[in-house]
């Protein structure tokens, strides 16, 4: 079942023209109301936090909500007769979120151009999980470019990666994942054992969609004024440091190619967290990096996706 290159190209031609309308019905929110829903019966059976029976709780919930998403797009591919290609290409296009996060960057970058730290602070609460309200100019710097590698992998690569191999349904599955792990997948209470197949699911799928971005970001920034060898280096350096098996490889690689340092405190609800540096050699980002950064992710993200493309149209043609 793996994507023809037609259908692949409608995808991300949607996603680039329309994005993710806010009037538009998204899989993912049916995703996240489900995923509320489990929570809500976790916590009222007051087993989220018990190290048994809330892992085997997490473990359901994990399985029911990405096998039945798989199995709703499914279904509804196979019922589509006709309209089967059309149909496909929506829900393709809506695991794609590549229009999406750089708009979401602009509107954090003009904020910063225009010295509304208030409103820079208010765009980025919608692209991060960390608290936003205390934060000063450098630190919307770094999370807004430690957001655009993460995202990379997690809101272009990956997706793009599933849609190739096993169409709308396996890329949405691979969503429900993600969006499992942005909710639950935490390592702090109450979440620790409820989250925890979760997120060890969402490590697991992102293996190589991770390791595929740093390669993306270093060749982006050979082919802009990045630093490439920088970017290779520092990526075989700290990619291990990150908390995250997959999410230092991105970071590693912009770190690199723009010469700026990541990592650092962050709050999360209030509770503080540190996250190990990278490029710790380099000084602090900047609002004046952001341009830049976004220009190495979209590139990065192109060079992945007319790779993918090519390979795809080959095989169509050896058909």
């Amino acid at each position: 079942m793996v994507m023809r290159a037609g259908g692949f190209a409608a995808a991300l031609a949607l996603d680039i023209v329309i994005g993710d309308p806010q009037w538009l019905p998204h899989p993912v929110r049916a995703v996240g109301a489900a995923v509320n829903a489990c929570d809500r019966v976790a916590r009222d059976l007051a087993i989220r936090e018990h190290p048994v029976a809330g892992r085997i709780a997490g473990i359901f919930t994990t399985v029911a909500v990405v096998g039945a998403t798989y199995r709703v797009a499914e279904s509804l591919l196979r019922r589509a007769g006709k309209s089967r290609a059309v149909l496909e290409s929506i829900l393709a296009a809506s695991t794609l979120a590549w229009r999406n996060l750089i708009d979401e960057v602009r509107s954090v970058e003009a904020a910063l151009e225009s010295g509304d730290l208030v409103r820079a602070r208010r765009q980025l609460a919608r692209i991060v999980g960390r608290d936003t309200n205390e934060l000063n100019e450098t630190e919307i710097a770094r999370a807004v470019i430690e957001t655009l590698a993460e995202s990379l992998c997690d809101g272009v690569v990956a997706p793009l990666c599933y849609l190739a191999l096993g169409e709308a349904p396996l890329a949405l599955a691979y969503k429900a994942i993600n969006t499992l792990d942005s909710m639950i997948g935490h390592i702090e209470p109450p979440y620790r054992a409820f989250g925890w197949f979760a997120a060890r699911l969402d490590d697991a799928a992102n293996v190589i969609p991770a390791r595929a971005s740093a390669l993306a970001i270093i060749a982006a920034a050979r082919c802009t004024f990045g630093n490439a060898a920088q970017s290779r280096r520092v990526c075989r350096r700290d990619a291990g440091a990150h908390r995250s098996p997959n999410a230092g490889w991105p970071e590693a690689a912009i770190s690199g190619a723009l010469g700026v340092r990541l990592g650092g405190l962050n709050s999360y609800d209030g509770t503080l967290v540190h996250a190990p540096s990278i490029g710790t050699e380099f000084r602090a980002p900047r609002a004046t990096d952001l341009p830049r950064a976004r220009q190495i992710v979209s590139l990065a993200a192109a060079l992945l996706a007319m790779t993918i493309l090519a390979l795809l149209a080959v095989r169509d043609a050896l058909r």
